[in-house]
């Protein structure tokens, strides 16, 4: 006959009142609350389990509860499934619980769970695990991916300077197999190249990157629309997968990621921290021989090792490497000005110019500079070089490939050939501008006034605009529109002070001295 259940804490009390202050059992169920029948039983229970008074030294409430009501398996005639292989066989793409169910009664026949129950027990088996295993991840579905919060000193041998080394860990979702490797930032470079090493080290790519929202990979979280970072979207449209971040604050997205963080941090970081290391391949070389025993290891219990899930399970199901290594980008937005050029790390390439004053996008790699108009290619350029501008013709004017072979020097002996004052102006036309193709603009306009007015006027002209200090190309054709050129130049400040004074009989000469 079955006890009935009164709290733990009661039970304990009831023993203490009969053998500590020897009550009978009607004063222990008096004080108790409970019945004299019920205080019997849980005594007669304690002599049964060999329960004594006073407890045994730490013996608290959930261990004498253990010793009372030891588990006992209840007799079953049915046979049980392996919950374990079960969650493991629905990964595969195209298994489902009923065909798990199917095969199951084909071995066990007249023994086997009705479909309902075999559902029910899995489904309470499944719950029973933790949060990382209860999830269903397809076979080849999903790369977790995520960095330790612990980092690793590296010495410089030289200086002594401690730098903190970054741990990137990544874990396959059906299989939980595991890649980690040290970086000196979770910068985007960093990122980017921790990811291909990822894919050499998989074998293949998955349908989806799961990564939490850092700023490398996420430069906008948001719970439905996060924007990805267009260097990581680039990488991911390389490797034909895409980019699904975790939602912010919702620890169940990345519960795998935080599982294998774990495990990195226990299996990985724990057994390195007496050593010490003096360059960054050296750390990795020591994640790298640890990585191997990790995955091999068997699950707590079973047989099975990630390594032999992997091969089962994912390796088959990832999608093949590109056949050309992914090439480093960072994308960028641009405006060219009026010059139709575009500033990258302050160097200015060319644009068609009828693109000015339009927002387009930059793809900087190491070698070259490609710019992006709807989706289209519109420029592509050598990014290192001697000069600091770089133009093609076919991006100039028309009117400014005419005259794409006027250069600085040509001008500036235009100029001297006309007079002293022109060639002044003409420099101060190139030195003075942000950009060379301004003052070749100007100088331009300034040659063809060369062919409207005399040489001579153009000449008396420039020097008035230098006298007056406004050697703009508009300045200088309206001295020569309204015949300005002609008339004496201003005297300077100087020369205004050493013109003679007039006479006045308060100015002394120089006789009233003597």
């Amino acid at each position: 006959m079955p006890v009935a259940r009164i709290s733990m804490r009661q039970i304990i009390e009831v023993l203490r009142l009969k053998y500590e202050s020897g009550l009978s059992h009607e004063r222990i169920a008096r004080a108790c609350g409970i019945s004299k029948g019920v205080v019997g039983k849980y005594v007669s229970l304690a002599k049964v389990q060999g329960v004594t008074w006073p407890l045994p030294e730490g013996t608290d409430e959930s261990r004498l509860e253990a010793l009372l009501f030891p588990a006992t398996t209840p007799p079953t005639r049915f046979a049980e499934p392996d919950y374990f292989q079960v969650h493991q066989e629905l990964k595969a793409k195209g298994v489902t619980l009923q065909l798990l169910w199917a095969e199951y009664v084909e071995r066990h026949g007249d023994k086997a769970y009705r479909y309902s129950q075999f559902c029910h027990h899995y489904r309470g088996w499944r719950e029973r695990q933790r949060r990382s295993m209860r999830q269903v991840h397809r076979a080849g579905e999903k790369i977790f991916i995520d960095y330790c919060g612990p980092t690793v000193p590296v010495v410089d041998r030289a200086t002594g300077e401690i730098r903190k080394a970054q741990v990137f860990v990544a874990v396959l979702g059906a299989s939980s197999y595991t890649f980690s490797e040290a970086t000196w930032s979770q910068r985007l470079p960093d990122w980017i190249a921790s990811h291909q090493r990822m894919f050499a080290f998989f074998g293949g790519v998955p349908e989806l990157l799961v990564p939490d929202n850092l700023k490398a990979a996420v430069t906008k979280a948001d719970r439905y629309t996060p924007s990805i970072n267009e260097t990581y979207a680039d990488l991911a449209a390389h490797y034909r997968t895409a980019v699904l971040p975790a939602r912010p604050y919702k620890p169940k997205d990345k519960a795998k990621a935080e599982a294998a963080v774990l495990l990195v941090e226990r299996w990985i970081l724990a057994r390195l921290r007496h050593q010490t290391f003096f360059t960054l391949a050296e750390l990795n070389k020591a994640i790298a021989d640890l990585l191997p025993p990790l995955n091999q290891r068997p699950f707590q219990g079973r047989s099975e090792s990630r390594r032999s899930l992997f091969e089962g399970l994912d390796r088959p199901a990832l999608r093949p490497l590109p056949a050309t290594p992914y090439v480093y980008a960072e994308w960028r937005k641009a405006r060219p000005g009026i010059d139709y050029h575009i500033d990258v790390e302050k160097r200015l390439y060319s644009v068609p110019h009828a693109l000015v004053g339009l927002v387009l996008d930059v793809r900087v790699t190491h070698n070259a500079v490609e710019v992006m108009h709807k989706g289209q290619r519109v420029a592509l350029h050598p990014r290192h070089g001697k000069d600091r501008f770089v133009t093609l013709t076919e991006h100039m004017p028309k009117s400014h490939q005419a005259h794409k072979n006027w250069s600085p020097g040509r001008f500036l002996n235009w100029g001297k050939d006309i007079g002293p004052s022109t060639q002044a102006v003409v420099q101060m036309q190139l030195l003075g501008r942000p950009h060379p193709e301004h003052g070749c603009r100007a100088c331009l306009g300034l040659l063809n006034l060369s062919r409207r007015y005399s040489r001579d006027r153009l000449e008396q002209a420039c020097a008035r605009a230098l006298a007056i200090n406004s050697t703009s190309y508009q300045s200088i054709t309206s001295i020569l529109k309204q015949g300005l050129d002609q008339l004496p130049l201003p005297l300077s400040e100087d020369e205004t002070e050493m013109t003679e004074l007039p006479s006045h009989t308060n100015v002394r000469g120089s006789h009233y001295y003597h």
